[in-house]
């Protein structure tokens, strides 16, 4: 698993995945943080991470689009098929390559923290809750892009597929607030990667929500894992 996840950080350094994808995340934040934070001299950075949480529907895509349907395409997956390795290290190894790119990401956003702390006040212990909460909904993201992609041919249509996916969550949770039914409310409760976070933007650290993101994030390995066994053993 460990050569496999230095392989694919590698990867995205070596092809302009990675560069692309660190750069839209902070072309984006930047604005955003010049529109929430800068223009209206406000400390609080609850806002730019409310409305950054609805970017990961864009970006993580991009991220996991190579990772099982690249290879597929370019028939390089045979060889992991028959090296000795099993398909849980596989998938393990490509999913936290992925999430430590994203961390990259996240942690060049410390910069915000230093232009506000240089005119205002920050609050650690806030800061830490938001970032963690952040983080671990767009690790969910790529968990759930990544079973999504695990059932393309192509890294376009990995792409689709994984958008899609986001899309409907993000739909889901907007009709979700128009109905009164039970039953759809407490299905969107085990689908719902977006109030999830509420707790985390107002400083609130929830051991509920922080294991909702690491079962929900588990689960769509387990499922990733599955798929690929599944084309393992029948050859295709």
């Amino acid at each position: 698993m460990r050569a496999i996840f230095h392989r694919e950080l590698a990867t995205y350094f070596l092809t302009p995945i990675g560069y692309l994808y660190v750069g839209v995340f902070l072309s984006i934040s930047s604005l955003i943080f010049g529109l929430n934070n800068l223009s209206s001299l406000t400390s609080d950075l609850s806002g730019l991470f409310s409305m950054m949480s609805y970017v990961w529907m864009l970006l993580t895509p991009v991220l996991v689009m190579r990772l099982l349907a690249g290879e597929r395409k370019q028939m390089t997956d045979q060889l992991l098929f028959t090296a000795p390795v099993r398909a849980g290290e596989v998938v393990l190894g490509k999913y936290l390559a992925a999430c430590t790119v994203l961390l990259i990401s996240v942690l060049l956003s410390l910069v915000y923290v230093l232009l506000v702390a240089l005119q205002g006040r920050v609050y650690p212990e806030e800061l830490f809750t938001l970032y963690l909460g952040f983080t671990l909904q767009g690790c969910a993201f790529i968990a759930l892009d990544l079973m999504m992609s695990s059932l393309a041919k192509s890294p376009a249509t990995a792409t689709a597929l994984a958008f899609g996916a986001n899309l409907f969550l993000w739909l889901a949770t907007v009709a979700s607030s128009g109905i009164s039914s039970r039953v759809v409310t407490r299905l969107n409760g085990f689908i719902n990667l977006y109030d999830r976070l509420l707790p985390f933007l107002y400083g609130q650290l929830s051991l509920a929500n922080i294991l909702f993101f690491l079962v929900f994030s588990g689960v769509c390995v387990f499922g990733t894992t599955q798929i690929v066994n599944a084309r393992r053993w029948s050859g295709q």
